[in-house]
Order: C-alpha cells, then structure tokens, then sequence
C-alpha cells in the first residue's frame, strides 16, 4: 500500500509540473522568418499566429507568388522552432517515462 501512495504523489507532482510547463509552452513567442528576414512570422506557444512583418520592398505587384510562399515559409520556421522548444521543455518532464520513441506527450 505503501507503493501506492508513493505512486499517487509522484503522479500528483508530475500533474503540477505538467500544467506548468504546459503554461510555459503557452507563454512563448516564437519567430520564425523567410526570405533572409524579408518575412517574419512570429507564433504564440500554441501556434496560433499573433504578428506578421513584410519588409515594404515585397509590396510590388510581381512579387506576390513571391510573399505568398515566404509568408508560409517564415510561418513553417516558427511552427517547427516551437515545436522543438516544446519538446525540450516537455522532455524534462518525461524524461523518467518509458514512452515508445516518436509519441507526443501530453497525447
């Protein structure tokens, strides 16, 4: 019963520092740029775009096949720099679990 208990409070403060870090990933801001800085996209912790900045010279009409691909380019470089910064935090946290290789945690 002893194990048990132990079991329950190792869990209880896995719980905590999981809605921790999980705030903290939140809380991030992540940039993410195309084109050698002509387009940057900056991300919150959950991937949702919060800002753009296009630099004026990519306001021309020729150029916009162009903007397009490096505005999805510069939001892909933010996606992926969140992603590892998550996995790095969350990696801490389950680095004692016995998870199959390639699982996300939290599911």
């Amino acid at each position: 019963m002893k194990d048990l208990m132990g079991m329950m409070g190792k869990v209880k403060e896995m719980q905590a520092k999981m809605e921790k870090v999980q705030a903290d990933i939140a809380a991030l801001s992540i940039e993410g740029k195309a084109g050698g800085g002509m387009v940057t996209v900056v991300l919150d912790g959950k991937g949702n775009m919060t800002g753009i900045k296009i630099d004026p010279s990519m306001f021309r009409e020729d150029d916009v096949e162009i903007l397009e691909d490096l505005i999805v380019a510069a939001h892909k470089d933010a996606k992926d720099k969140g992603e590892a910064q998550a996995a790095e935090k969350m990696a801490s946290i389950t680095a004692g679990l016995p998870l199959p290789p390639g699982m996300k945690f939290p599911f």
